[in-house]
Formats: structure tokens, C-alpha cells, sequence
């Protein structure tokens, strides 16, 4: 009689991680020859490649709509500063700043991921790093408020964070900001439920 094994269902949460600018090659979550993305401990990294603004926003409040999907971390630089930065708010402004981005939305939304243990992870990794209300002109503003703004109204809402490298980072610093970034945005994502048998 063959013996049949029977796979646990993978009870991780999805983190997706996203470098939204398309020349940046500081964060590639494929880290060997397996082909398989890094994974902080307890959740599934579901990384998502850079597109233009509006249709990465798209895809982004797309994947966040999927109840498996528990994270998300855009990555991004800064241009102030030579410090690590998590932005933690973005206006309701278009990228250029010229006028505002929704007519019927708020003009300011916060970031939902746990802000001061992400800062502390990334100075436990020795790494210079803040916290910032500061938002920047770019598309990582953009999408931030565009994600933020398209969240459910309700207590387990996704956690959502920017985190910015300065423009001086090495690649290598960039990675260690985004693991510990994310390794800290995992720690307070649940499991998900096990699905139950037909």
C-alpha cells in the first residue's frame, strides 16, 4: 500500500514587496540559484515588479485585495538625507503636486505598519533610520496614498509601509533594511486559517 503524504497548507500570510522604481537593482528578493524569494520568518514574500505609477497602483490595491495577502512594503529611495526613512503618512496630491489626486478623499492618510519597530529593527541591523510625516514628490508618495486610501474601514486592514534608502545606500545596505523592515512587518501579521477539507 503506497504511502501518501499529505502537504500541510501553507498557512503564511503574503508580504508583497515592491521596488516601484524601475531602474533600482538594489532589492532583488531572489537571493540564489534555487529561484526562490527570500521569506522573513512567518510570512510569504510576494514581491511585484515595478510599473508605471497608475498601474502599479492598480495592481497593488489588487493584490491587497486578496485575504491571503497580509503586508505590503514599498521600496524606494530618498532624496534627504543620508538616513534610512519610513514614511509614515502621504498626502492627497498628484505626483507632480500640482493639485490634488482625489476631489472626494482625505487629505492626508497614515501608514498602517508598526512604524517604531520597523525604525527599531532597521537601527538593530546598524542602520541610521527614522521615521518621517514628511512626504516626498514622487510616485512612492503617490502610491502610498492611493493604497492607503483604498483600504477597508476596518481593524485587520492590511499593514502598509514605505520604507526609503538614501541615495548613498549600497546594495547590500539595501537589503538588510528591507529584511529587517520586513522581518518586523511579519512578526504582528497572523496566520491564516487552514482551510477546511470538502
Amino acid at each position: 500500500m503506497a504511502d501518501v503524504a499529505h502537504a500541510s497548507p501553507d498557512t503564511r500570510p503574503g508580504l508583497v514587496i515592491c521596488a516601484w522604481e524601475p531602474d533600482e537593482t538594489a532589492w532583488d528578493p531572489i537571493e540564489d540559484l534555487s529561484g526562490e524569494p527570500w521569506n522573513p520568518a512567518g510570512a510569504q514574500t510576494d514581491p511585484l515588479p515595478a510599473d508605471e505609477p497608475g498601474p502599479l497602483a492598480d495592481a497593488l490595491i489588487t493584490r491587497l485585495a486578496d485575504p491571503r495577502r497580509r503586508a505590503l512594503l514599498l521600496v524606494g529611495r530618498t532624496r534627504t538625507g543620508d538616513s534610512f526613512r519610513l514614511q509614515i503618512r502621504a498626502e492627497n496630491r498628484t505626483i507632480d503636486g500640482a493639485g490634488r489626486l482625489d476631489d472626494s478623499g482625505p487629505a492626508v492618510v497614515r501608514t498602517t505598519a508598526p512604524a517604531a519597530e520597523m525604525v527599531q529593527a532597521l537601527r538593530d541591523a546598524g542602520l541610521a533610520a527614522e521615521a518621517t510625516s514628511e512626504a516626498e514628490g514622487d510616485a512612492g508618495s503617490y502610491l502610498l496614498y492611493r493604497v492607503l486610501s483604498a483600504l477597508p474601514d476596518e481593524a485587520d486592514a492590511p499593514a502598509v509601509g514605505l520604507l526609503r534608502a538614501p541615495l548613498s545606500a549600497s546594495d547590500a545596505a539595501v537589503q538588510r533594511a528591507v529584511k529587517a523592515a520586513a522581518q518586523a512587518m511579519a512578526r504582528h501579521l497572523s496566520p491564516l486559517p487552514r482551510s477546511r477539507p470538502a
